[in-house]
């Protein structure tokens, strides 16, 4: 026999046509069953969850997550560290992520693959796959990361991040570093291969593309800006209709006018909002140690002591009401942005970041100051 549905009732609903009133979402076990009026009479026999006139969006996909709750992934690349990452998350309405390792040894990075298989295995909620950052990238544009362990990928790397896994691997690269041959290789294998931390030019750029680079990691930040004459890593994922952007909109690491010029020059659908989240988000503490150093998150910038960047303290929601209010989009985009196009980029668009009948039941609740209330994990409730 059937479970019997649940009707989240009385919502403001952010259907593929914007916010709409009157209807009732029917969840059944994991997924959507339907979208209906409320009058419809599987309302009447489902067991009703009344949202007081609150927004119901799809749940926020974050591609790249480095810590929350206190807990730096690459510190502890376990099961245990991924729950309590997801945990924090989804009081923001995020409702799936990669987890992602920045710049670390070989061995921490075979941990931190196992441990992501094995968190999926054991259906640790919120968890999509891995996001490995580095350690093949270049030490011009290093950023916070670590180039005392920047290296070329050898057979063994490739073995690991190729092997059939349970989830998303996306590998952020600098694409003057790695051979074409070796990036087409990995994209052939399924790796979803980005860009990254990169000083590569426009040309370089431009054939790591046709070699199978899908996207770019957080768009402006640690790679070659646009110039009039070499457009740079920036140019050419602009100048790209097919590439996905990862955008940090924080207002820290790319001005508001800049996000502008991103959104309006990528085709709908190509830009992804991503927090690059460390430790302080949804912790109490504002400290975290990376790479020896103590980093304190002070005005919700996450920075060392000689002002490099360190990742951020954004959450989805946060960069949501950005959007909104800092860079003006209306806000289906902005929740397009943090579901549907990281959903698309992942391949999980058929199940995931639309609020339509078959899709997960994987929920947003908002205010009316877009503040999350409760998140909804395959159709399971956590309020925030």
């Amino acid at each position: 026999m059937s479970t019997q549905a649940t009707a989240l009732v009385n919502a403001r609903v952010l259907t593929d046509h914007g916010p709409q009133d009157g209807l009732a979402v029917l969840v059944r076990g994991d997924r959507i069953e339907a979208i209906v009026r409320t009058d419809d009479a599987r309302v009447v026999a489902a067991q009703r969850h009344d949202l007081k006139g609150q927004l119901l969006l799809p749940g926020f996909i974050d591609v790249q997550v480095n810590g929350g709750g206190g807990v730096l992934f690459n510190a502890e690349p376990t099961v245990e560290a991924l729950a309590t990452m997801g945990a924090a998350h989804r009081k923001f309405g995020t409702t799936g992520f990669l987890p992602t390792l920045i710049t670390d040894t070989a061995d921490v990075m075979r941990k931190a693959l196992d441990a992501v298989d094995a968190a999926i295995e054991q259906g640790v909620p919120g968890v999509l796959g891995i996001h490995l950052e580095g350690p093949f990238l270049a030490i011009a544009r290093k950023g916070i990361h670590d180039a005392s362990l920047f290296r070329l990928p050898d057979a063994e790397d490739i073995a690991a991040i190729t092997r059939n896994r349970r989830g998303v691997v996306m590998l952020t690269l600098a694409v003057e570093e790695v051979p074409l041959d070796t990036i087409r290789q990995l994209s052939e294998a399924g790796v979803l291969v980005v860009a990254g931390h990169t000083a590569a030019s426009y040309d370089a750029t431009r054939a790591a593309l046709d070699a199978g680079v899908c996207g770019f990691t957080h768009l402006y930040n640690a790679m070659t800006p646009l110039g009039s004459r070499e457009p740079g890593v920036v140019g050419a994922a602009l100048d790209d209709p097919y590439s996905w952007c990862g955008l940090i909109v924080d207002g820290h690491h790319v001005h508001p006018a800049a996000l502008r010029v991103a959104i309006a020059a990528k085709a709908r659908g190509k830009s992804v909002l991503v927090t690059d989240a460390m430790p302080p988000v949804g912790a109490d503490s504002p400290e975290y140690i990376l790479n020896g150093q103590t980093i304190i998150a002070r005005d919700g910038i996450c920075q060392s002591d000689t002002g490099v960047l360190a990742g951020s303290a954004l959450d989805m929601a946060t960069g949501v009401r950005n959007l909104v209010n800092m860079v003006g989009l209306p806000l289906a985009e902005a929740s397009r942005m943090a579901s549907a196009y990281p959903a698309a980029w992942l391949g999980l668009d058929r199940t995931h970041g639309r609020l339509v009948a078959g899709q997960r039941a994987d929920f947003a609740v908002m205010d009316d100051g877009l503040v999350v209330s409760e998140t909804w994990i395959g159709g399971v409730r956590y309020a925030a």
